[in-house]
């Protein structure tokens, strides 16, 4: 037996209304291309950090430091850039190894700068 039509609309509408909230919140993370060169990430890293970003999760010590390598910390990094840059076009580039992600890259209790601000406004705004 199939479906109502009324159930399609419902559906369609849910499906709306998702996708709508998801963009308005922000759903979008800059992390490095899994098959940018390591080497490439470094110098992409410290401009990140040297130039508005907030690399201290990623300190040692820091909440996102583990795992401890360069994917994970220029992701981080490349992230707040783009967060700082008000995700400006452009703002996820550096020098190519980086890559706009509809994926929320967080995990454990590291969270990416995109991630808090999307948490922030769906928790004061909803």
């Amino acid at each position: 037996m199939a479906a109502p039509k009324q159930f399609y609309s419902v559906l369609t509408i849910v499906a709306c209304i998702i996708i709508w909230r998801s963009s308005i919140v922000g759903a979008t993370w800059c992390v490095a291309r899994n098959n940018a060169i390591a080497s490439a990430l470094q110098p992409q890293l410290d401009y990140a950090c040297g130039h508005g970003a907030d690399c201290s999760g990623i300190q040692p010590g820091g909440i996102c430091f583990n795992p401890n390598n360069i994917y994970n910390h220029a992701s981080y990094a490349f992230d707040s850039y783009y967060v700082r840059m008000g995700r400006a076009p452009g703002s996820c580039y550096f020098g190519g190894t980086a890559v706009i992600a509809v994926t929320d890259p967080s995990y454990g209790r590291c969270r990416y700068p995109s991630s808090l601000k999307r948490y922030m406004y769906a928790r004061f705004h909803v």
